[in-house]
């Protein structure tokens, strides 16, 4: 299995939502209720389209086919799509804060082949070349032991509550970078 990464473009974007639906519907099933999961899709898990425009946000394929997404963020915004955002998205000072993993999707028939891995390494090595030497994320229950199992760590848990009423459980997760200036993960 060949897999390649490049950066999204905004022409990516409608195959990318619906990858993004595909595989919050399938993969979040036996963690969040079916009201749970369509709230997040409504009004969170989406395309934030300032990720592409900062051109932080990445499209994996394996073997010629749409098989992930998932950026980095140098912006204050620690998740959620363009239907979530309301405010300005201030940049990050990377001498004091830490930039933000965000919106990672796989498709559900290629998890657990190394996707979320090889994105997430283009991601963290980005972020070092941009001076970031600490990265934070909000994990879903379904992506929290991968984040875990790639070296972050949980430091608190969160509901989020949708306009509906709806509430969905998140992870808190900080990860710090190799301070070495040959951080090149493969």
């Amino acid at each position: 299995m060949l897999v390649t990464t490049r950066t999204a473009t905004l022409s990516d974007v409608p195959a990318l939502n619906q990858l993004i639906e595909q595989a919050v519907r399938q993969l979040s099933t036996g963690y969040y209720s079916s009201r749970q999961i369509e709230s997040s899709l409504k009004y969170v898990f989406g395309i934030d389209t300032q990720l592409i425009e900062d051109g932080t946000y990445y499209v994996a394929e394996a073997d010629g086919q749409l098989a992930g997404c998932g950026g980095w963020s140098q912006r204050n915004t620690l998740y959620g799509g363009d239907q979530s955002k309301s405010v300005a998205d201030p940049r990050l000072d990377p001498r004091h804060e830490p930039g933000r993993i965000r919106a990672f999707f796989v498709h559900p028939q290629w998890t657990r082949r190394g996707i979320g891995r090889a994105i997430l390494e283009v991601c963290e090595a980005a972020a070092h070349r941009a001076g970031f030497r600490r990265l934070e994320l909000a994990a879903t229950l379904p992506g929290e032991p991968l984040y875990r199992a790639l070296g972050y760590e949980a430091s608190t848990h969160f509901t989020h509550t949708f306009p509906d009423g709806e509430q969905l459980p998140l992870i808190r997760m900080h990860k710090a970078l190799d301070t070495t200036p040959n951080y090149l993960p493969s």
